[in-house]
């Protein structure tokens, strides 16, 4: 997501710091790209309008036009006017003084409704009770749907009972079974339709009376682009909502929604959905999206992930390696495992605060297939051979090929590599004085360069 937007801003920023002071002419120029940019992202006309003004009042006062780094300063007020369109603070989800906390989840279908409505639900699971409850009738197999991803997410499920056809009562019978199964948070999954019409419109005004939410939340393809203004708006005069779920930003959605809805409703955008995967949701950051967006990275979510896939045993093992001075294929081979549960390459890569990233990583063949076969050669040796390497001769080189259904080359290949990053993990040993918590992989560059890498 957001590829073509980057790109966009990263060539205006590049024209920019190729002048020493800026005209107003070059600012109306640069101001133009960022409009063009903007609506090419699918941006509503007048969010754009809005941000292009406020921008272009802070960028032609006398403190850039007469700035050593003038591009800097541009650089910084747009960074700062996208923040504030899509909200200057993370909004966290509201948890009720006296339980059960509501949740109501709305939206139109296909937007990832009900999969959402896992997701928070496994996500508050870690200090809550959540119950998720069908009261999306009308779909067919959307019931059968949520108890499906509920269980395989080990979360308690409430449904209608056989020929029910009233999602308002199977909301209210919700509260007594949440009540005598201890769950102290209800999350509603509700009907959608592939537009509004009023019925719908009149089947959540009445569920919202009879539950009473502590939360309404609208659920938003990121893929709708300028429509999902559009639909939030309705929603919003209808049920006044207190947050929105965008959904699928890991697509390749254009991203306007994210820069859009707030600013045209109100509502704070309080979570994003990255994946498939009911883990895949995370709080909505505008600063860390804005960063992403401009190409600045985002490193805190990068640690974040590398927090989230490294175990405290695997940071105790790598900590004994450095001090010891040691590094085996078995370090290797967690250290790519680890990288494995980060996600894909090219989406690690685009965390990172590198200039020109996002067209580095345009040309850059990343290939995903080479990390499963360094996985399987590694596999294919024996405990001893990956302890000690260096009695990895000539007929063992034949064995482990053909156990792991590549050849001869690619083994050679991989102890190559293992020799590379055993020099710097060396490196790294010495810098660190063999002290000190690991967090991060440290052979992810060496595993990501040159003809034995990952990029070919």
């Amino acid at each position: 997501m957001f590829d073509s937007l980057k790109e966009r801003f990263e060539n205006i920023f590049a024209g920019l710091r190729g002048k020493g002071k800026l005209s107003e002419e070059d600012i109306n120029l640069a101001l133009r790209e960022v409009r063009r940019a903007l609506l090419e992202a699918d941006v509503n006309y007048k969010v754009v309008k809005d941000v292009v003004e406020a921008i272009r009042a802070r960028a032609t006062g006398q403190q850039v036009l007469e700035s050593i780094t003038p591009s800097q300063l541009i650089f910084t007020i747009v960074y700062e006017e996208l923040i504030k369109i899509m909200g200057e603070a993370p909004a966290p989800l509201v948890i009720s003084p006296k339980p059960p906390t509501v949740y109501m989840m709305v939206g139109l279908q296909g937007s990832g409704k009900t999969t959402t409505t896992v997701k928070i639900a496994r996500r508050m699971s870690k200090g809550h009770k959540p119950l998720v409850v069908a009261c999306d009738l009308r779909r067919p197999a959307a019931v059968d749907q949520l108890r499906v991803l509920a269980e395989k997410a080990n979360i308690p499920f409430f449904g209608p009972e056989a020929g029910e056809t009233d999602p308002v009562a199977v909301a209210r019978r919700s509260r007594a079974y949440a009540e005598s199964h201890l769950c102290d948070m209800i999350l509603l999954d509700t009907a959608g339709r592939l537009q509004m019409d009023d019925e719908l419109m009149r089947e959540l005004e009445s569920m919202k009376e009879a539950t009473a939410p502590t939360e309404i939340l609208l659920v938003v393809d990121s893929m709708t682009g300028q429509e999902a203004v559009n639909v939030a708006g309705t929603f919003h005069e209808r049920l006044g909502l207190t947050g929105v779920v965008l959904t699928k930003l890991d697509g390749d959605a254009r991203g306007g929604p994210s820069l859009a809805v707030r600013a045209s409703t109100g509502v704070p955008i309080k979570l994003a959905g990255c994946g498939e995967k009911t883990e895949d949701l995370e709080v909505f950051d505008a600063r860390r999206m804005a960063q992403r967006i401009i190409g600045m990275g985002d490193m805190e979510g990068l640690l974040e992930k590398v927090q989230s896939a490294t175990s405290d045993a695997d940071i105790e093992r790598m900590t004994e390696s450095l001090k010891k001075n040691r590094f085996t294929l078995e370090d290797m081979l967690m250290q790519l495992q680890q990288i494995k549960k980060l996600g894909p390459l090219e989406k690690v890569l685009e965390m990172l605060p590198i200039p020109g990233a996002s067209k580095a990583l345009k040309n850059a063949d990343i290939d995903p297939k080479r990390m499963k076969q360094t996985e399987a050669i590694i596999l294919s040796m024996t405990l001893k051979e990956r302890r000690n390497p260096e009695i990895i001769k000539g007929s063992r080189r034949k064995r482990i090929a053909q156990g792991s259904g590549t050849s001869v080359q690619m083994v050679n290949q991989v102890l190559a590599q293992y020799e590379q990053m055993k020099g710097m993990m060396k490196t790294f040993g010495k810098m660190s004085g063999g002290k000190g918590g690991f967090k991060m992989p440290p052979g992810m560059g060496g595993m990501m360069k040159g003809k034995r890498g990952f990029f070919r």
